[in-house]
């Protein structure tokens, strides 16, 4: 599937849920792990602000890509995301999302806003 790079710079993401190891089976407890490197992956949930719209979206870094500092309710950084349309059938029905991922997620800023 494609992958599609996301412009987040006049966004405002701000941290929803701290992270946590991406669980790749849920009966077994089976960490997910990068098909390239083998590194553990970590999800976060953030909201996305953007244009005067927002998303809960959750998002796949490398353990390695978690910096310090990260505080639930603050603004964050997500260098390197991606946005993969994803489909499958699962019992018979078929399914669909779209799956966010990022090269890492570190302490951000809120935008600076143009005084008129």
């Amino acid at each position: 599937m494609r992958v599609i790079r996301v412009d987040a710079s006049t966004a405002t993401i701000l941290l929803t849920e701290a992270p946590a190891p991406k669980v790749r089976n849920r009966q077994t407890g089976e960490i997910a792990k990068d098909a390239v490197s083998g590194e553990a992956l970590m999800t976060v949930g953030v909201v996305y602000l953007d244009e005067g719209e927002s998303s809960l979206i959750q998002v796949t870094v490398p353990e390695s890509g978690v910096t310090e500092g990260l505080t639930v309710g603050a603004p964050v950084s997500l260098p390197g995301l991606v946005a993969r349309p994803w489909q499958s059938v699962f019992n018979g029905k078929e399914r669909h999302g779209i799956a966010y991922r990022a090269t890492a997620i570190a302490p951000g800023a809120f935008p600076m806003t143009q005084a008129g």
